[in-house]
């Protein structure tokens, strides 16, 4: 029904594959924005209808939780990488499209996706976190911001490590801000290396209870050239 946002419970989802919840709908900024305050993400392909998911268990990562390696570490210390917020948002789905990926033959991060990403960025929930090298665009990640949860999607690295380095800053900025945690969605190595760890959905559907109508952040990109903090300290 395009004129409701409603959703079926969580609890009627398919444990296999993922939690599958629904199909169909739209990508409408208010059918989105309903979504995610459920927990509920839209992920498909070109070739099929939308498809609506709230997977259990659920991968998160609660942010004291990090975890930097040895490695990760010297190249934070070395600044290696000018980290921004917010400058070049459509740049870092388009990478994130187009970056290949184990296993995968195509993308899920369509041009409708995109499009109606950049709706959400414009009205300030959506968000990207770039990492420069030389002026280059080099990796990056983009995800929502709704009360204290950030929901990330994807993210792209064009130079070893550039996207879990833009991952660290954040980590560190959504901790100055006291945020509860990054929603993950569904748990992969790359994900666990850095400290996401699984969930059962009824206490993610607790914490986003919790947290989303707590203040937010209004404007992402000046308080993040304010109050960004040094991350190669971190232990």
């Amino acid at each position: 029904d395009k004129n409701s946002v409603d959703f079926p419970p969580s609890g009627s989802a398919l444990e296999e594959p993922n939690g599958l919840l629904a199909v169909g709908g739209d990508l409408s900024a208010d059918r989105l924005k309903a979504a995610y305050r459920l927990g509920v993400f839209p992920w498909y392909e070109d070739h099929q209808p939308i498809m609506w998911w709230s997977p259990n268990p659920r991968s998160v990562l609660f942010l004291d939780n990090l975890k930097i390696s040895r490695s990760l570490k010297k190249k934070l210390k070395r600044n290696e990488f000018q980290i921004t917020c917010d400058t070049h948002f459509i740049e870092v789905m388009q990478h994130c499209a187009d970056t290949p990926r184990h296993g995968q033959t195509g993308t899920w991060i369509t041009e409708e996706m995109i499009q109606a990403y950049c709706q959400l960025h414009a009205e300030g929930i959506a968000h990207s976190i770039e990492a420069w090298h030389d002026g280059i665009l080099v990796g990056g990640l983009y995800g929502l911001a709704i009360g204290k949860i950030f929901f990330g999607e994807s993210m792209f690295s064009l130079r070893t490590d550039a996207s879990k380095v833009a991952f660290v800053h954040l980590v560190s900025q959504l901790q100055s801000w006291d945020f509860a945690l990054i929603d993950c969605q569904v748990s992969n190595p790359h994900l666990a290396s850095l400290g996401a760890e699984n969930i059962e959905r009824d206490k993610f559907e607790q914490l986003l209870a919790g947290n989303l109508d707590r203040e937010s952040i209004d404007s992402w990109i000046d308080y993040w050239k304010s109050n960004v903090k040094d991350t190669g300290t971190r232990t």
